[in-house]
This record gives C-alpha cells, structure tokens and sequence, in this order.
C-alpha cells in the first residue's frame, strides 16, 4: 500500500474508485469531469492516493480555493483497512499548513461516510444540498483530534 499526491495521470483511475462507491453515489456520473478533478488537484487545491499494485483504491482532494474536502473515497473492496484514515490525515494536516480558515465537507446522511466523519472530530453544522449534513473542522479542532490520535 503507497500513500503519494494525485497527479493528472491517476485520474481515470480516480473515477473509476468514484463511480465503484456504493453510497454517496453520483446521480450523474458525468457532473464531476475529469477537467474537474486535475483543477481541483492542480490550481484548487490538492489530492492524494493510495496504491496497491499500481492500482489506485482510494483518493483525497482538499480545497483550499472553497475551503472544503472535495473528495474522499475508497473503492468498497478496499474499505476497513486504515486508507481513509490515513489520506484524511495527509490531506487535512497539508490543508491546515496552507491556512487556519475552517473547513466543510458534505455528505449523505445515515451512511458510513457520516460515522467516519464523526468519529474523526468533525461537527455537524447543518444541511448542504440536496440534503446532505454539512460538517466542519477547525484547525484548532484537527490538532486537538491528532493529540488524542497520537
């Protein structure tokens, strides 16, 4: 298992982890572009993702532009075994070193995302969407959960 930053070549591999998730399931497949995600990677913010032989199974994407994780998926056949842990932690301890702003995410409610989630320190602050929980993390907040972590 290899943990390194996306680049433009990992991104078709990116959506086929995307488009395999059995929950937080696009209603499009064709509203997240592959010009989306190398924005999102390149100007935007960052990615990241794990690799297991040579294949991607997991990514990240954190936004500094928006102030908010654009992604975080792990293919169903590789979830349960720490990857989701570990590219939250690369992709919010580089966000945290670029700014202190606070940031969200989204994400369906009642699924697995939202226990991780929860479980990871971040607070629930409403509704985002089409009815998804909005949830926020301070950096305050990210430093105190790595105390506890560590």
């Amino acid at each position: 298992m290899q943990f390194r930053e996306a680049t433009i070549a990992d991104i078709k591999q990116m959506q086929v982890v995307r488009h395999s998730v059995k929950e937080n399931i696009l209603s499009d497949p064709a509203l997240v572009t592959d010009a989306d995600n190398a924005d999102y990677i390149t100007r935007r913010g960052k990615g990241w993702v794990c690799e297991v032989d040579g294949n991607v199974v997991g990514f990240s994407i954190a936004d500094l532009e928006g102030n908010n994780i654009w992604a975080l998926f792990i293919h169903p056949d590789y979830e349960g075994q720490g990857i989701g842990k570990k590219l939250q932690r690369l992709m919010m301890d580089w966000y945290f070193s670029k700014t202190t702003k606070t940031v969200w995410l989204s994400t369906a409610p009642h699924s697995r995302a939202e226990c991780f989630y929860r479980k990871a320190g971040w607070i629930e602050t409403g509704i985002y969407g089409k009815g998804e929980l909005k949830f926020e993390m301070s950096s305050e907040q990210w430093k105190a959960m790595q105390q506890i972590v560590l």
